[in-house]
C-alpha cells in the first residue's frame, strides 16, 4: 500500500518544480491554477528566484504547495497514485487537495493568507525555533518548561525519536538550546525561520485564518489524511477545518503520523514535492521503510520501477 508524504515549508529552493512542469501535461495544469488563484507569476518567483523572494513566507507558503501538488500530478499520469497521505505541516493541505477534500484553487489562496497570518503574529526577530537532536521527548519538554521563566518556548515539531524542534521566544529558545546541551543533547541549532510556527503564539495566526476557512468548500477525501494535531484519521470533509486550524498553533506529531501510516497499511512511502527530508525521517521512524522522493522525473521513474 502506498502513501504519499508531502513536505512543509523549508523545503524550497529556487528551480523546484520546474522539471516536472516542463515534461508533465498535468503538472502544467497544477501551476497555470496556482497562478490564476494568486493572480501573478508564482512560476517566475519560483523557477528564477530570487532566493530571497521565495523564502517570503507568504511566497514559500503558495509556492510549496504548487510544487508537490503538480509533482502528484506527475505521478498520477504514471499511474503512480496513493492509498493514504499525510503532510508536514504546510503539506497537510497539499495532502488534503491531493485527497480530493480541497479544491487546489481555494488551498492556493489559503495558504498564502495563512503564511502572511503566521508571519505577522510574531515581530520578525521575536521569535525563534531550534531543532534538538538526541534527546528524547520527554526530556525535550522537561527542558522548555525550565528554560520558559516566562516566556513561551514548546515542542512544535515530533520529527523523530532523536529530532525534536522547539519554537517560542527567541530568549526562551535560546536558553533552551543551552539547557539541551547540559542534560546531554547531541547538538542543538537554531533554524533560519521567520516565525516561531507551531506554538501558543501563533493563536492570532489561528484566530485569523478561521475567517479565510470559513465557508470554504470542502469534500469527503477520497483516501484517508493522517492529521499532524493528533495522527488521527481525517476521513470525512467535517474533520477538514477544525483540524487545520488546530494545526496553526500545535506542534507537528510526525513521528506519530508515520506511525499511523504504517498502522493503516503504508508499505511505501513516496514523498512528492521538493526536498528529501520526509523520506530520511521516514527510515528513522518505521524500520526496514522503503522510501521514496519523487522530485523530479528522475525520480519518479525510480518510485514507479520499485513499486511496480
Amino acid at each position: 500500500m502506498i502513501a504519499f508524504l508531502f513536505p512543509g515549508q523549508g523545503s524550497q529552493s529556487v528551480g523546484m518544480g520546474k522539471a516536472f512542469h516542463d515534461a508533465s501535461a498535468g503538472a502544467r495544469a497544477v501551476f497555470e491554477e496556482a497562478n490564476a488563484a494568486l493572480g501573478f507569476d508564482l512560476r517566475r518567483v519560483m523557477f528564477e528566484g530570487p532566493e530571497s523572494e521565495l523564502a517570503l513566507t507568504a511566497n514559500t507558503q503558495p509556492a510549496v504547495l504548487t510544487a508537490s501538488v503538480a509533482a502528484a500530478a506527475a505521478c498520477a499520469e504514471r499511474g503512480l497514485r496513493p492509498a493514504l497521505a499525510a503532510g508536514h505541516s504546510l503539506g497537510e493541505y497539499s495532502a488534503l487537495v491531493v485527497a480530493g477534500a480541497m479544491r487546489l484553487r481555494d488551498a492556493i489562496s489559503v495558504v498564502r493568507k495563512r503564511g502572511e497570518f503566521m508571519q505577522e503574529a510574531v515581530p520578525v526577530g521575536t521569535g525563534a525555533m531550534a531543532a534538538i537532536m538526541g534527546l528524547p521527548l520527554d526530556v525535550v519538554e522537561a527542558v522548555t518548561r525550565d528554560a520558559a521563566q516566562g516566556q513561551v518556548v514548546e515542542v512544535a515539531n515530533v520529527n523523530s525519536a532523536q529530532q525534536i524542534v522547539i519554537a517560542g521566544d527567541r530568549p526562551a529558545v535560546e536558553r533552551a538550546v543551552a539547557l539541551a546541551a547540559e542534560r546531554g543533547g547531541r547538538k542543538s541549532v537554531l533554524l533560519p525561520v521567520s516565525a516561531p510556527f507551531h506554538c501558543s503564539l501563533m493563536t492570532p495566526a489561528a484566530e485569523r485564518l478561521g475567517q479565510a476557512l470559513a465557508g470554504l468548500a470542502v469534500s469527503d477525501p477520497a483516501i484517508p489524511v493522517v492529521r499532524n494535531v493528533d495522527a488521527g484519521v481525517t476521513r470525512a470533509a467535517k474533520d477538514v477545518v477544525p483540524f487545520l486550524l488546530r494545526q496553526v498553533a500545535s506542534p507537528v506529531r510526525w513521528t506519530e503520523c508515520v506511525q499511523r501510516l504504517a498502522a493503516e497499511g503504508a508499505t511505501a512511502f513516496v514523498e512528492v514535492g521538493p526536498g528529501r527530508v520526509l523520506t530520511a525521517l521516514t527510515r528513522r521512524i518505521v524500520e526496514d521503510a522503503r522510501g521514496f522522493a519523487v522530485e523530479d522525473p528522475p525520480g519518479l521513474d525510480k518510485a514507479v520501477a520499485a513499486v511496480r
